[in-house]
């Protein structure tokens, strides 16, 4: 039994630290009613983990029924939910597609946090989707998104296994369950002809006579360039619509990680030192040494962008840590606010303290897997 109303949402504001430049979001409710069955909640334990020790993990894979629910793991950076996701992937016989918009690029790997370590438990290799699927230097969209993971989607779910979405890119995963088909917007040559010499605040208000823009358009209008691409996208929609054919129902099961704000803000610190010294910076300086430029790098935020900049000589290392680690502070605080407003634009997220151990919030998420 489905229950949905669809709001065509279009926010103006999205986090100014990832890459993207086209965001065009529909939303909709849905409750579903799933099997309840009883499952064997062993406690799994990753080797990645400090201080902890592996241990055999259990097989609740009959949980999973040919309409099965998306399983959607969503946190801040820091609350520990790729490690969730994993050890309820080798519960349920499943397989992770990655809701990370930086994750997706090859050689990006400390400053983006994939710790593919994570992957690994006991020995067992949990597969994954949707990481290093292009070099760096790329710029991936919010429409590529969407088709890369409704292939990694219908690949998993023909093989009857367990989907299990997981990151912390709101938008990513909104698009993905909003169930509204995106547009590929292709590049107007003429109508960036037409729009070359113009200024920023020239470009803003032709993007203002677009009626629609807010409706499907969330680029970035901070530079030229954007604000250029705003108006190609907002010309494109204004004569072609999106579609909602061909979308399969997802039932998304949303499980929130929580982590006591004091808590983030220790975790983001050490860890930015961690990664550090693990070699973030010998990384970015080989993406330089590669061939990418600067600007490309810089395009993509965060550890990235002020990592990039220390090493052209813009910033010292102490402007860089600190603006660094005061901008994924705040980059923390916008996800958790955009993880807030999908609930009030109707997502229920059933939220697990992150200050428990790996045991108890599997099994906790197990149980609200269980329920519904």
């Amino acid at each position: 039994m489905q229950n949905a109303k669809f709001t065509i949402y279009l926010f103006r504001k999205v986090t100014k630290n990832c890459a993207l430049c086209i965001v065009h979001c529909a939303f909709f409710y849905t409750f579903a009613l799933q099997n309840k069955k009883n499952m064997n909640n062993s406690q799994i334990l990753s080797p990645c983990l400090r201080g902890t020790s592996g241990a055999e993990g259990g097989n609740n894979s009959k949980l999973l029924t040919p309409n099965s629910s998306l399983i959607t793991i969503l946190g801040p950076t820091a609350s520990g939910k790729t490690t969730l996701a994993t050890h309820l992937a080798l519960q349920l016989n499943g397989e992770i597609i990655s809701a990370d918009s930086r994750q997706i690029y090859r050689g990006m790997d400390l400053g983006t946090g994939k710790d593919l370590c994570e992957y690994t438990i006991n020995g067992h290799q949990i597969p994954y989707h949707l990481i290093d699927i292009h070099p760096a230097g790329y710029k991936y969209n919010l429409y590529e998104y969407q088709r890369d993971f409704l292939k990694a989607y219908d690949d998993i779910t023909t093989r009857g296994t367990q989907p299990i979405l997981c990151g912390g890119t709101g938008l990513y995963i909104e698009a993905v369950l909003g169930g509204y088909r995106l547009l590929e917007v292709p590049v107007n040559e003429p109508l960036r002809q037409s729009l070359e010499g113009k200024t920023l605040d020239e470009l803003s208000l032709i993007l203002d006579t677009y009626p629609n823009y807010h409706r499907h358009n969330q680029t970035d209008v901070d530079t030229v360039k954007r604000a250029i691409r705003a108006i190609e996208i907002a010309d494109y929609y204004a004569s072609h619509e999106s579609t909602e054919t061909d979308y399969p129902t997802l039932n998304p099961i949303i499980i929130g990680v929580d982590i006591d704000r004091d808590l983030r803000r220790e975790k983001i610190t050490r860890r930015l030192k961690t990664r550090l010294d693990e070699g973030m910076l010998d990384e970015v300086q080989g993406l330089l040494n590669s061939g990418i430029h600067p600007d490309d790098l810089i395009y993509y935020g965060l550890e990235y962008k002020f990592l990039t900049q220390h090493l052209i000589g813009e910033l010292t290392f102490d402007e860089m840590f600190k603006g660094l680690e005061t901008a994924i502070h705040q980059f923390a605080k916008r996800q958790m606010t955009w993880f807030r407003g999908m609930e009030r634009r109707g997502y229920t997220i059933n939220w697990i303290n992150a200050d428990q151990t790996i045991e108890q919030k599997v099994n906790q998420a197990l149980e609200i897997i269980k329920k519904k």
